[in-house]
């Protein structure tokens, strides 16, 4: 599980592309690689991944076809930053909202909007996964909890300090680029258990 608080930024060193699988190699700040083993999970962009080799402060992660095509991975290239979270551990401090690193889906950046202190990003969404997002609700974008702004019938909006601008990746993102979208899980939960019981449908007169 992952808290959501992205712990800082990784660079693409190489990607070895071959059929069906895609190997990343990332390099780490040194002291965020301390005590990591094989087989560790970090998120990538919001996406669990598995460490599969250790070389210093690079570190390898084996992406499937299917993770490639459910999220943006498959566009990184070599120099390109990404959002890194490793595993929360029993104990550690919740400071976002619980997350499993399975992005449900994509989003298109629609308007970047900057002021003196803050910046606003507007994302367009397919309309599938609208009905989980709510204004001041949780949504995870690019591994980072963040809280919903407004919403319309396809996009929505998130407001960012210079604090999450300075540790992520969001101060470089433009109009027409994709980010990793993963809808907080109670939401979810609760939005489909109320449609199953009927109450998503208007009444009847």
């Amino acid at each position: 599980m992952f808290t959501g608080i992205v712990q800082g930024q990784a660079r693409v060193v190489a990607v070895d592309q071959r059929p069906g699988l895609s190997t990343l190699v990332l390099e780490f700040p040194e002291d965020r690689v301390q005590g990591v083993e094989i087989g560790a999970s970090v998120s990538i962009n919001g996406t669990c991944l598995t460490v599969t080799r250790q070389q210093g402060n690079h570190l390898y992660f084996d992406a499937m076809q299917e993770t490639l095509r459910l999220t943006t991975l498959g566009d990184l290239k070599e120099d390109h930053r990404v959002n890194f979270e490793r595993a929360a551990r029993i104990g550690d401090e919740i400071g976002g909202h619980l997350l499993s690193g399975h992005v449900h889906t994509t989003a298109t950046v629609r308007r970047v909007e900057a002021s003196e202190n803050n910046l606003t990003l507007t994302f367009q969404v397919p309309k599938d996964w609208m009905k989980y997002i709510f204004a001041k609700g949780y949504i995870a974008v690019e591994g980072a909890s963040l809280t919903i702004g407004t919403v319309t019938e396809d996009t929505f909006n998130v407001h960012l300090i210079p604090e999450t601008l300075r540790v992520t990746t969001f101060a470089n993102l433009a109009g027409g680029d994709q980010v990793n979208i993963e809808i907080d899980s109670q939401t979810q939960t609760i939005v489909d258990t109320l449609a199953r019981m009927g109450y998503d449908k208007p009444p009847q007169r």
